[in-house]
């Protein structure tokens, strides 16, 4: 299976969650980086079995090494009968179409939307929902209160650094950085590229690792493969400056005006011999393809 397509990810749904009053924590992992996939994560759990989370002693991913971040995942899909999870993973190529959408679609509102679906996705599966931890995207009581117009009767608390305050955001953290990290390593390239270098760096673009494999994969005509974030400007300036140049004809300029202004011939040219013209001296010469099937053009109906 390739990784050109978003998709989502979940663990069973525990009974308890269910039946009692639960918290979730929303975070992400790879917003800024040019290489790979974003990964929305949510984690939930009884409100009740707050401090059972705590004790596990889960933290900001980013405060983790791999390793710690693997432990803990497996810790909490080990307590599945009152921790359940879900994740989005919203690929290079749809992060990308979307913010060069030609109806503007930005990183912030997809994030908003990609959360805003997770939520929904837990109130659908029958969690029964009471608060609500988030990490903030944008100006945090903005997004509080319109998380809290569109989930009435949760209680709502966006926050920045939310994945260092809460540890269900904690939770939620690890899930989605663990996955990230698992999707980057065991990338599927779609493109034949020979055996790839999969020592990209980070994917961040100050990254000198990440700079390096971008030159090296950049295709002078077709640009990069689809685990890169081509919406990014690191990406957008070493095409500009690489790769071949192409113009693209304004809407309101035709072929023809098009051609004159590059000084070639527009393929409209063929069907355009002046009017007399006759067959015995061609202002061309005819192709093979149209002789064979006795293909004349016309300059009247």
């Amino acid at each position: 299976i390739y990784n050109s397509v978003s998709c989502r990810l979940a663990s069973q749904i525990p009974d308890v969650c269910r039946t009692e009053d639960c918290c979730l924590g929303i975070d992400e992992a790879g917003r800024g980086p040019v290489l790979g996939p974003m990964v929305y994560g949510i984690c939930f759990c009884p409100v009740s079995k707050k401090q059972e989370l705590k004790d596990s002693k889960v933290a900001d991913s980013k405060t983790l090494t791999e390793a710690e971040r693997e432990n803990l995942f497996e810790k909490l899909d080990e307590a599945k009968s009152y921790v359940g999870w879900a994740l989005q993973i919203l690929s290079p190529n749809t992060i990308s179409t979307s913010m060069l959408q030609r109806t503007k679609y930005n990183l912030n509102a997809l994030s908003h939307d990609t959360a805003i679906g997770l939520v929904q996705y837990a109130l659908d599966n029958g969690v029964q929902l009471k608060e609500v931890f988030v990490d903030t995207v944008g100006p945090a009581d903005k997004y509080e209160d319109k998380l809290s117009k569109l989930f009435p009767g949760i209680e709502v608390t966006v926050r920045p650094k939310a994945d260092s305050l809460f540890p269900i955001v904690s939770a939620a953290s690890i899930c989605a950085k663990v996955a990230r990290d698992r999707v980057v390593k065991g990338w599927n390239f779609s493109e034949d590229l020979g055996g790839v270098d999969t020592d990209y760096g980070s994917g961040y673009p100050n990254d000198p690792k990440t700079k390096a494999w971008l030159l090296k994969y950049l295709d002078p005509v077709f640009g990069y493969p689809q685990f890169v974030r081509f919406s990014w400007s690191t990406a957008q300036t070493l095409m500009d400056s690489k790769g071949v140049t192409v113009h693209w004809d304004d809407d309101d300029e035709d072929g023809e005006k098009a051609a004159q202004r590059k000084n070639n011939k527009s393929m409209l040219s063929y069907f355009s011999a002046s009017a007399g013209s006759n067959d015995q001296n061609p202002t061309h010469q005819t192709h093979r393809f149209f002789t064979d099937r006795r293909l004349k053009s016309l300059d009247t109906l």
